[in-house]
């Protein structure tokens, strides 16, 4: 595989972001609603203050039996998530996912959140490889 960008991977998706005060009921609606695994957590300049995943909702909540209507993002969010410019390469991505056992990375321009890449979007990748090369052995046929 080619270190290709990160950005590549991205299709241009605007990442989701709430508040550090916004409801865990609120990420994970919103989580449902995008069809994405993670909510990347924001001050009211745009800076990444944390991170909140589908499996910080069950590790923390549901095992905690926190109330989700009444449990802020701040109280449960990874704080601190390791990030990536969007000009790093994919192959770093996939390592430091690895590496840290995570599925999300932000990426970050200037401390500002520009995407964030999940490992999923490495499998679409690996996807239109497939059928590239599927469609290439066809026509050799």
């Amino acid at each position: 595989m080619h270190d290709h960008p990160i950005a590549e991977l991205l299709h241009h998706r605007d990442p989701v972001t709430l508040p550090p005060e916004a409801s865990v009921q609120d990420a994970c609606r919103l989580m449902c609603r995008h069809r994405v695994g993670c909510v990347l957590v924001v001050d009211h300049h745009e800076r990444l203050v944390g991170i909140f995943t589908g499996r910080d909702a069950v590790e923390r909540i549901g095992a905690e039996c926190l109330d989700p209507a009444k449990t802020h993002l701040s109280a449960v969010m990874t704080r601190h998530p390791h990030t990536l410019a969007p000009e790093a390469g994919a192959l770093e991505a996939l390592r430091l996912m690895q590496d840290g056992g995570f599925r999300h990375v932000p990426l970050l321009r200037d401390g500002l959140v520009v995407g964030v890449v999940s490992r999923g979007d490495f499998r679409a990748q690996q996807h239109a490889r497939l059928n590239e090369e599927t469609g290439l052995w066809e026509t050799m046929r």
